[in-house]
């Protein structure tokens, strides 16, 4: 089992969680192949259930922020070149947060099925994170012994898988995203977000002071762990529903809704 097969299976796992992520503005779909990726792994890889709560709130938020930057424009009203640029700004930002999460989605889902079939190889950690390796194939253990881990064995595990993506993905791009959202008022809403995934106790929210802090957001990921590990993860999971975008198909069979779905994805 050469370096350049491992490759090619990480190319191709790849290429195929690029597919099933979709567009960007397929939210639902990324939803689903995230859940996929937290049910099949015995609900003992988490971080793909957050991950579905942070894509279906945003598309909400994002939906909302525009909105409010529709009508703050108005105060360029008689500069349409101006109101036009800066409405373009947001949109291009939106597009990029919309991205790291597609970008996230793909990987989550490779780097789950690669560890899966070719963790345990030599030349394995060459392609996925010695870290991320290793969480992930306690998570394969454990999915195989038919063993649920305990929340703190899931937390080391969302924690790689976290902080591995704030390094690679979502921490340089949301810096260069930034330094291009030239519009001061709407620059400090896209940095204080009040979030609220469907799971939380009424009145929780995480809060940003600024959302470009690395510290700050992994310090909030885990405060979404542990009230998802409060309320139960199957509650959580359940919590998707909430959203009111999800199918019902999915619901009443989310194996076999993420079957059809691959299925069709792929056979275009």
């Amino acid at each position: 089992m050469n370096a350049e097969f491992l490759r090619s299976e990480y190319e191709r796992l790849t290429a195929e969680g690029v597919r099933l992520a979709g567009k960007l503005t397929e939210v639902p779909q990324r939803a689903a192949v995230y859940h996929h990726v937290f049910f099949d792994s015995g609900r003992n890889h988490v971080f793909p259930l957050i991950a579905a709560h942070g894509a279906l709130w945003a598309r909400g938020y994002f939906a909302w922020g525009l909105r409010v930057a529709q009508w703050l424009s108005w105060q360029d009203g008689l500069n349409p070149a101006q109101r036009r640029a800066q409405l373009d700004s947001v949109n291009a930002f939106a597009d990029t947060l919309r991205g790291i999460n597609r970008r996230v989605c793909a990987d989550t889902y490779a780097s789950y099925h690669f560890a899966a079939l070719h963790g345990g190889r030599r030349g394995a950690e060459a392609l996925v994170a010695p870290e991320l390796l290793d969480s992930l194939m306690r998570v394969h253990s454990a999915r195989r012994a038919g063993r649920e881990l305990t929340d703190r064995e899931k937390l080391a595990v969302f924690d790689a898988h976290f902080q591995n993506e704030q390094t690679h993905i979502v921490g340089p791009t949301i810096a260069d995203a930034l330094t291009r959202l030239q519009w001061p008022l709407v620059r400090l809403i896209a940095t204080r977000p009040p979030i609220r995934f469907a799971y939380f106790p009424p009145g929780q929210r995480l809060w940003f002071s600024d959302f470009s802090n690395r510290d700050e957001r992994i310090a909030n990921g885990r405060r979404a762990f542990d009230l998802a590990a409060e309320v139960g993860w199957q509650r959580a999971a359940a919590a998707l529903r909430d959203y009111a975008v999800l199918p019902e198909a999915f619901f009443a069979d989310a194996r076999g809704h993420f079957a059809e779905l691959r299925e069709a994805v792929l056979a275009r």
